[in-house]
């Protein structure tokens, strides 16, 4: 039985049993690996966009006697999929921005998957802002702490309902900001002091209409965790 880090592990609690899975980004293909021997998944997708990764991956399945439930794909994104191919899809281990970049460039391709299972390292914000504008629910989320970096999971569900968060909920998380558990309430206080350290230099810069915004920007932030965390 292959061993993943807990972190990879938690994503996995949010896939659907018995789903067809696209693992983006799948390094070593250690996520579909692990599902796969857990029953989680009945067969998946792992998509690599670098050579060198995708060949990881792919003798990573080999080894493990997995090529009859896990194909590796060498592509950009979602392009590894079909539409209606996969019913969930775990993007985990980058940036919210590249993350929602990579939605947004391959949304069309998203048709008949039922559940998205995000993991971003950092800008969660803007994963939240792409469900908003690309009608996804956010129905679950959660914070742990690995090896001194924090990390949040976002998990969404397509909809026709219209998706509105307000600007401290796309920032914080909506189900994070109502749990507040401690690793929230570590993270936002860390990021909380980082804003204020350069707000105090900002405030010995000159007064351009930039530095402005960027000071407006900073204060309406270090405000909302205030609130949350107080």
């Amino acid at each position: 039985m292959i061993t993943i880090s807990n972190r990879l592990e938690k994503v996995t609690t949010y896939i659907p049993r018995g789903s067809i899975l696209a693992d983006i980004g799948s390094d070593h293909a250690f996520l579909p690996c692990f599902a796969v021997q857990k029953g989680i998944i009945s067969k998946a997708i792992a998509g690599e966009v670098n050579e060198g990764p995708f060949r990881s991956a792919y003798n990573q399945v080999k080894a493990l006697g997995l090529e009859g439930k896990i194909e590796v794909r060498l592509g950009d994104g979602l392009e590894v999929i079909d539409p209606h191919e996969v019913s969930a899809v775990v993007i985990a281990g980058m940036g919210g921005q590249l993350i929602s970049n990579i939605l947004e460039r391959g949304k069309e391709r998203l048709q008949g998957v039922e559940r998205l299972i995000l993991q971003p390292n950092m800008g969660a914000r803007f994963i939240r802002d792409w469900f908003e504008k690309n009608n996804w629910k956010l129905v679950e989320e959660s914070i742990l702490e690995e090896d001194e970096k924090i990390y949040e999971i976002l998990v969404a569900e397509p909809t026709d309902v219209p998706i509105t968060f307000n600007d401290t909920e796309r920032l914080l998380g909506p189900f994070l900001m109502n749990e507040c558990n401690s690793t929230f309430e570590k993270k936002w206080k860390r990021e909380k002091e980082n804003w204020e350290r350069i707000l105090i230099q900002l405030e010995k810069a000159l007064p351009t209409e930039e530095i402005r915004e960027r000071k407006e920007l900073l204060k309406q932030k270090i405000n909302a965790v205030t609130e949350a965390i107080k």
